[in-house]
């Protein structure tokens, strides 16, 4: 028997425009759902993922319906639409918000319904590395995948990434939703005025992005251990990739540098982006985050430049120092 839906994947635009909340918006709208559930994982800059089943039996409807309730409320508060993804777990509730129109609610009904014929990167979590190794072998899609042995998927994939990837493809998650995790990342992102095809102004909006996440943790005495690059396109389907970062920094060109390198694993060519998001996870205070010493005098020099500019921005505002490459 098929389980009925009760994850929720939510992301959350500001009507009338096609952009993230700001963090107070954002917050207010996590308490929100906070409303209805206590088990609320936040995802950081415009989403979050809800497990309701208690709310269901609370509130005596099924997934589509509190997911309604809560579109109206949000609206109404916050002035924000909703994408809705219902699912089982968080896995198809993602993948089902991943395809859910602006302003609608996407269920999953029957698992190997929606999952047949899908290709296998649309499973979240399998990555261009693991969907190029499992095509290589003619399992291009998930439900060829599913019908692979599991012996033959960890042979080509390895014991652990084989086993989780088979019961990816079966539509099992075993990963909870995990309450109040806001505090544990920071998130910016940029939205184009229209979609942008220029891979200079990608660079240069990644630029922007590492400059304020950088500067946000260093006055709040923070480093991060990961970082997370989001590509939204005109279609309204993302591509995000993360990476763990070689030591906690909130070194700015720490953070640009890696996001380039997370840009360039897309292959961008030609395509239309509306929006770029970075994330930095993992957040720890600075004063427990060890530093690899350099005798790289260009290093130290950058950052007590970095310092010196923080000191300006918090005395004249945040547009006192820019890059260079961001005054035109």
């Amino acid at each position: 028997m098929t389980a009925q839906p009760s994850v929720l994947c939510l992301r959350f635009r500001m009507a009338g425009c096609d952009r993230s909340p700001d963090e107070a918006s954002y917050a207010g709208l996590l308490a929100l759902l906070g409303a209805f559930t206590p088990t609320v994982e936040a995802l950081p800059p415009d989403g979050a993922l809800a497990d309701v089943r208690g709310a269901l039996r609370y509130f005596g409807r099924d997934a589509t319906g509190l997911a309604a309730v809560i579109r109206v409320r949000a609206l109404a508060l916050y002035g924000a639409d909703c994408v809705i993804g219902a699912g089982p777990n968080p896995l198809l509730a993602r993948m089902a918000a991943r395809e859910a129109g602006p302003g609608r609610t996407l269920a999953v009904g029957g698992t190997a319904e929606f999952l047949a014929g899908r290709p296998v990167a649309a499973l979240h979590g399998v990555g261009p590395v693991t969907a190029r190794a499992l095509c290589g072998y003619g399992l291009d899609t998930v439900d060829r995948v599913a019908a692979a042995p599991l012996a033959v998927l960890q042979r080509i994939l390895g014991a652990r990434t084989g086993r989780e990837v088979h019961e990816k493809a079966h539509g099992i998650d075993r990963t909870p939703v995990v309450p109040n995790a806001v505090a544990r990342s920071v998130g910016a992102e940029r939205a184009f005025p229209r979609d942008e095809l220029d891979p200079s102004r990608h660079r240069r909006a990644l630029i922007s992005l590492g400059e304020e996440l950088g500067a946000r943790m260093r006055g709040e005495g923070q480093v991060c251990r990961s970082l997370s690059l989001t590509v939204r396109y005109a279609d309204r389907t993302t591509t995000t990739r993360s990476r763990a970062l070689s030591e906690p920094t909130a070194h700015s060109a720490t953070l640009t540098g890696t996001a380039y390198g997370l840009l360039d694993t897309l292959g961008l060519q030609r395509a239309r982006v509306r929006g770029i998001a970075l994330r930095a996870d993992g957040l720890l205070p600075a004063e427990r985050a060890a530093h690899q010493l350099t005798f790289d005098p260009a290093d130290e020099k950058a950052r007590r430049i970095e310092a010196a500019a923080d000191r300006v921005r918090a005395r004249f505002g945040p547009r006192a120092v820019v890059p260079g490459s961001l005054a035109a």
